[in-house]
């Protein structure tokens, strides 16, 4: 078998076999193929795409080329959920112990932030002590004695994804659904879940801008799963503006905290709702959505959700007191609320800018390897539809450092839009497939 054969079949639009595609990621992985061979075959694909059987046969490949994850020792159904990444995505952090609460177990692997979106990982460890690193051991103990642990990924999960993606990265084949759909598979495969529910973001602060360019991808990862055995659904939820009003990594678990006492945003508790219902589902847990619903919903009424977040905190190393008095959070030095020179309705906000504003506070990486500061951030004060003046802040602005705040408020102010006249607001849940 020769790569220049396989470039040649795939130029000309050719399906690839499963052994032809093995000979590629098992090549590349192990440095026998070149970049630039690799580099000319994702840019075929990408012209050309691939059909459901190469997209499966790419995803299991890169699934076998590390470690999967055995989660027998855990009792029960397991199921995992996955978002395609948002500014202000904090429903791993609501959800889980809503979940853990009702009995379904919540073994979660998660990721860092990087670039405009924040990440699980980093906002856990903004609370003081919080252990994102347990042993395997605790970890499994952790969910079988609690219903809960989260951990951040492997260095072992899926390399063969990890350096398939970096060449990507460079080379303008990353918005490519047949890559983007088999990378994110891989993981979540290797990841040892029953069942996964993905929560596929579209709009101006998601990869995928368009809804119809979400459905594709979220239609993509539901073949694959289904391919693989898996229970698995797939949620389209709204991302023009951010999810919630509290942006930053200490800033949103005191969104998580709100929440789950009771005092969630309506479009964070929607996609809650939504995912949660189809993950007890899954579990085993209920037979319905409306019984789903109702034993997601008493668990914030009865405040067993937000005990047992504490009790999540507690085992994982975490200081408590950060859950208590949630000012630890975001004590920064400069706290600045931000004024339109114009009244009106909030009718558009640049949910991209908003994050990257984020970004520029020192809240997010440019790279993997960068530092960030777990307390700056923003907290938004109006969203879409909603009326402002200018004696009314739009937003609050949580930074440690006066230049990066000047260049945060210059990107913030140009990102939201007024109209004399009220608009429609968006619906956050556009569609399931």
């Amino acid at each position: 078998m020769k790569m220049y054969d396989i470039l040649t079949k795939k130029k000309r639009g050719i399906a690839l076999t499963k052994d032809e595609i093995r000979y590629v990621v098992q090549g590349y992985t192990n440095g026998e193929i070149p970049d630039y061979q690799m580099s000319a075959l994702l840019m075929a694909i990408c012209i050309n795409g691939m059909n459901e059987e190469e997209t499966y046969n790419l995803t299991i490949e890169m699934r076998d080329s590390g470690e999967i994850l055995d989660l027998s020792d855990i009792e029960g159904i397991k199921v995992d959920k996955h978002s395609t990444g948002g500014v202000g995505d904090k429903i791993t952090l609501i959800l889980s112990p809503m979940l853990a609460t009702i009995g379904v177990k919540v073994a979660k692997m998660s990721g860092r932030g990087l670039g405009h979106t924040g990440g699980t990982i980093d906002k856990l460890e903004s609370i003081n002590g919080f252990n994102t690193a347990i042993s395997r051991d605790d970890f499994i103990n952790n969910v079988n004695n609690i219903g809960i642990a989260l951990v951040g990924q492997t260095s072992n999960l899926a390399p063969a994804d990890k350096k398939i993606y970096a060449l990507r990265d460079v080379t303008a084949t990353v918005d490519c659904i047949p890559l983007i759909a088999s990378s994110i598979m891989s993981k979540k495969l290797a990841s040892g879940a029953d069942a996964i529910v993905l929560d596929v973001k579209c709009g101006n602060g998601a990869f995928m801008k368009l809804e119809e360019d979400a459905i594709e991808l979220a239609e993509a990862m539901v073949s694959i799963g289904k391919m693989a055995k898996k229970d698995i659904t797939a949620i389209i939820t709204d991302m023009n503006q951010p999810l919630g009003r509290y942006i930053g990594n200490g800033l949103e678990i005191i969104e998580v905290i709100k929440s789950l006492k009771g005092n969630g945003e309506k479009d964070v508790m929607d996609v809650v709702y939504a995912l949660g219902t189809r993950m007890a589902i899954y579990a085993g847990v209920a037979d319905n959505e409306d019984t789903a619903y109702k034993m997601l919903r008493k668990t914030i009424e009865d405040g067993s959700a937000y005990e047992k977040f504490i009790e999540f905190v507690k085992i994982q190393g975490g200081d408590v007191s950060y859950v208590e008095n949630t000012d630890k959070l975001c004590d920064c030095k400069f706290i600045e609320e931000l004024y339109l020179d114009k009244e009106g309705y909030i009718s558009y906000i640049d949910t991209e800018k908003v994050g990257r504003a984020v970004q520029i506070l020192g809240g997010g990486r440019e790279t993997k390897d960068s530092q960030i500061d777990l307390k700056v951030g923003l907290v938004i004060n109006k969203k879409i539809g909603e009326y402002v003046d200018a004696k009314t802040p739009v937003l609050t602005m949580f930074a440690n450092d006066e230049n990066k705040l000047a260049n945060a408020k210059e990107i913030l102010i140009k990102s939201i839009c007024t109209d004399t006249l009220p608009c429609v607001k968006y619906s956050t849940i556009k569609s399931v497939i």
